[in-house]
C-alpha cells in the first residue's frame, strides 16, 4: 500500500476540516481516500466525494478495533 497525506493543514490538534490520505495500491491503483477528522473517519473508495463517503465516529472506530483479534 501506498498513503500519501494530500493537504497537511493541521496543527497539533485536528480540526474540522481534518487531514486527507490518499491510499493507493502497490501497483499504483488509486483506492480512494481517509479523512480523519475531529469527529471520526471517513472513507471515500474510489473517487467519491467527502460527502458521500462512509462515516464512523471514533468511539465506533475504537469498538471495531478493540473487537479484532
Amino acid at each position: 500500500m501506498k498513503v500519501v497525506i494530500k493537504s497537511f493543514s493541521v496543527n497539533m490538534e485536528v480540526k474540522n476540516n481534518g487531514v486527507e490520505f490518499q491510499v493507493h495500491s502497490n501497483a499504483g491503483d488509486h483506492l480512494g481516500d481517509c479523512y480523519t477528522t475531529r469527529t471520526g473517519l471517513i472513507w471515500c473508495a474510489g473517487r467519491i466525494r467527502k460527502e458521500n463517503g462512509k462515516r464512523i465516529s471514533w468511539d465506533e472506530f475504537a469498538a471495531l478495533m478493540a473487537a479484532r483479534p
